[in-house]
């Protein structure tokens, strides 16, 4: 059970907006482009200016960031858009967004980088390992414990929490420990389960 079990619920509550977006021209790769620039530009003033007071941009941006993730597969599905292009701009795009948004933490006082630089690492293996069951002929894995949204919800969390108790930084290697044990986890996981797929 992951956040992802309830995207269909929040794309219900998007279609109202999909229409506008749709009939103003706007195509799913733009969003997707959107969503990853913008990831880009949130991180690159995290990283310049790294004060936990900044950090509430998180959880708020993180909220967005998953509509537009969510618009643009409604956008592919629904509206006739799917493309190879579009798929590989999805999955390079979130990996990248991730990795923007998520180093910044590495340079608030207290952090140890390491620990934030493997959990970006092993955030980007757990959707290699999403994308590689395909090549086995399974469907792309999004089992958790610690997908996307998963994520987006505790780094969101931890922003929200350190810019309103800036002394929870100190505790920034307890949380990294644990979203890694958890990514080797959720790796594991869809590898295993890509596998009881095919058999």
């Amino acid at each position: 059970m992951t956040l992802y079990d309830l995207k269909p619920r929040f794309q219900a509550l998007l279609r109202p907006l999909l229409n506008r977006l749709y009939r103003a021209g706007v195509t799913a790769n733009q969003v997707t482009l959107a969503a990853l620039g913008s990831s880009i530009v949130i991180g690159i003033v995290l990283a310049v200016f790294p004060f936990s007071s900044l950090f509430l941009i998180l959880p708020i941006f993180l909220f967005i960031r998953m509509a537009l993730n969510a618009i643009d597969g409604l956008l592919a599905r629904e509206y006739n858009q799917q493309s190879k292009l579009g798929a590989l701009l999805n999955e390079t795009g979130d990996v990248l967004s991730d990795a923007a948004l998520y180093l910044p933490f590495a340079l608030l006082p207290g952090a140890m980088p390491w620990l934030v630089v493997l959990a970006v690492f092993l955030s980007a293996l757990t959707e290699f390992c999403g994308v590689l069951a395909q090549t086995i002929g399974a469907s792309r894995r999004y089992d958790g414990p610690m997908g996307k949204s998963d994520r987006a919800l505790v780094f969101g969390a931890y922003g929200l929490a350190i810019f309103i108790w800036p002394m929870l930084q100190e505790w920034n290697w307890v949380l990294f420990s644990l979203v890694s044990v958890l990514l080797i986890w959720t790796s594991f996981n869809r590898c295993r389960r890509a596998l009881a797929e095919v058999r």
